[in-house]
């Protein structure tokens, strides 16, 4: 017998609203499929399930909070499943064919189940949080709204469009109240990270001229749809330094190091109505860099739509964030426990460097790390960075 519980759905998440079951007791579930949508202050997530066998009995209702590491519903493993399935199959039977010894026990197997009331999955549309709070305060009918999001969910603009043909409501506190609760839990799980982890922090400039001329001609012969934005080439280059460097790629849990077994890279992206996420980008070393960035476009645009999947908000093993598009020169960020470094990165600029004993005009890059000093330390840490400035010179290995 296996509980699935309510997930944490990244380092800010106390509690969740079941939104949507997509199983049914009796039915078959594999590893990695998703059975729920949860609802978090962030996003509409779809929740996958760990395990392989047959749904037993869901426990929480759709519409019900609960908090992290509350069952949601009970799965019986294959193992299990199949005894029960034999009964069921010998159950139905006609009397005569059964044999005369049949143990009186191998027949109320399947009565409890049956007997026990269960709660059957209702389908409810996919909105996100921030859509379903702002259509709230506007007196807005979901119902009535097409969703524009991935898979037909609800954003934001949505509901605005639907609430401006009625009326001309002021945004102002629907605004205000999108964002509370969302800040809260920012807040929260900063002040936490602030609170517990040592940090230290080490800055590199990179000098970005190789790895941007070899971008634009790899461009050149490209369609736009695939073209590959620089952010690319940062996030796989961290994702190979992190494979090399293992203590800043895992968690601190239970006052102990936990090295990661893959390398999943969170991406810091900020959401239109204020605030941000930061879901993971799995196995970043092993993906060839067209893959990467087409799964970089999907998951920003499924994070401001609201939509996205438990494991992309639980597995992140190190965080990127790159505020080099709002004219930031460096980012000294916070650590995302139990998480122990993430990697920032500053805008591109040229800058008067000293080259081969020379002095010339580069474009360059501030790169910083924040890491755990329980974890690490400084000459680890700036051995990583060093690392990350050396990929970034030879960007065609990138391609591979």
């Amino acid at each position: 017998m296996i509980e699935f519980a309510m997930p944490a759905l990244g380092s800010d998440m106390d509690e969740g609203t079941l939104n949507e079951w997509l199983v049914k007791p009796g039915d078959t579930v594999t590893r990695g499929q998703v059975v729920a949508v949860v609802e978090t202050t962030k996003a509409a997530v779809e929740v996958e399930c760990w395990h392989d066998g047959t749904v037993e009995e869901l426990l929480v209702p759709v519409g019900q909070t609960v908090s992290v590491s509350t069952p949601l519903a009970r799965l019986l493993e294959s193992v299990e499943a199949a005894p029960q399935s034999a009964t069921t199959e010998h159950a139905a039977e006609p009397a005569a064919a059964r044999p005369a010894a049949e143990p009186a026990a191998a027949r109320p197997v399947a009565e409890p189940a049956a007997a026990r009331p269960v709660a059957e999955p209702a389908h409810r549309r996919w909105v996100s949080p921030a859509a379903r709070r702002l259509a709230a305060s506007l007196g807005v009918d979901l119902d009535g709204i097409t969703g524009s999001g991935p898979q037909g969910a609800v954003t934001i603009a949505d509901v605005e469009h639907a609430a401006a043909q009625v009326s001309e409501p002021s945004p102002q506190p629907a605004a205000e109240q999108r964002g509370v609760a969302m800040r809260r839990s920012i807040a929260a799980a900063m002040g936490r990270s602030k609170r517990e982890i040592p940090h230290y922090y080490l800055s590199d400039e990179i000098m970005l001229d190789t790895a941007l001329r070899w971008l634009t001609e790899r461009n050149a012969a490209c369609s736009v749809t695939e073209r590959v934005l620089p952010a690319a080439l940062y996030i796989k280059a961290v994702g190979i330094a992190a494979r090399r460097f293992d203590d800043l790629n895992g968690f601190w849990v239970d006052d102990e190091f936990r090295a990661a077994g893959g390398v999943h890279v969170g991406v810091a992206i900020s959401l239109r109505g204020g605030g941000l996420v930061a879901p993971a980008l799995h196995d970043v070393p092993d993906k060839k860099l067209d893959a990467l960035m087409t799964d970089l476009a999907d998951l920003v645009a499924r994070a401001r739509a609201g939509t996205l999947r438990s494991s992309e908000m639980s597995d992140p093993t190190i965080t990127v964030t790159n505020l080099g598009d709002r004219s930031v020169d460096s980012v000294y960020g916070i650590i995302y426990p139990p998480q122990v470094a993430l990697v920032g990165f500053g805008k591109q600029a040229q800058r008067v460097c000293a080259v081969d004993g020379g002095i010339r005009i580069a474009t360059t890059m501030h790169a910083t790390l924040a890491a755990d000093h329980r974890a690490s330390d400084g000459h680890r840490g700036a051995m990583f960075l060093a690392a990350i400035n050396e990929i970034l010179q030879h960007p065609e290995q990138l391609e591979k």
